[in-house]
C-alpha cells in the first residue's frame, strides 16, 4: 500500500453546479501528481484498494473515491474503466492527519 499523507478530497468540493471543476481539485490533482511515487500499473483488469484517513464524520467514503482515482488514472497513465474491484475502507483520525493509502493491482 502507498501512503499519501493528503486531505482526500470530496466531490462536494471537486465540482460546482453541473459539473464545472473547482480549483480545489485541480489543487488535489497536482498535489497527488508529485508525491505519488513512480509505479507501473499492470494491464488489463484491475483492482484497487482505497483506505481513506478523515477528520470529518460527515465524510462519504464512496464520494471520495472519484477524485482520487481520477488524479491517479492521470498520474500513472491508465484508464479507470478497467477497474473491476473496488476495496473502500474509512477510518476517523484526528484534524490534520489526515491521509490517502492506495493500491492498485491486477484484477484475477
Amino acid at each position: 500500500m502507498i501512503k499519501l499523507k493528503i486531505k482526500p478530497l470530496s466531490l462536494n468540493h471537486a465540482y460546482r453546479g453541473r459539473r464545472y471543476t473547482t480549483p480545489e481539485l485541480a489543487d488535489f490533482k497536482q498535489l497527488i501528481h508529485w508525491t505519488a511515487p513512480k509505479m507501473l500499473i499492470p494491464k488489463g483488469k484491475l483492482m484497487v484498494k482505497y483506505i481513506f484517513g478523515v477528520s470529518s464524520k460527515n465524510a462519504d467514503g464512496d464520494n471520495l473515491i472519484k477524485c482520487c482515482q481520477d488524479a491517479l488514472a492521470e498520474k500513472y497513465g491508465f484508464n479507470d474503466k478497467n477497474i473491476y474491484k473496488w476495496e473502500v475502507e474509512k477510518i476517523d483520525v484526528e484534524k490534520e492527519q489526515e491521509y490517502i493509502e492506495f493500491e492498485i493491482k491486477k484484477y484475477k
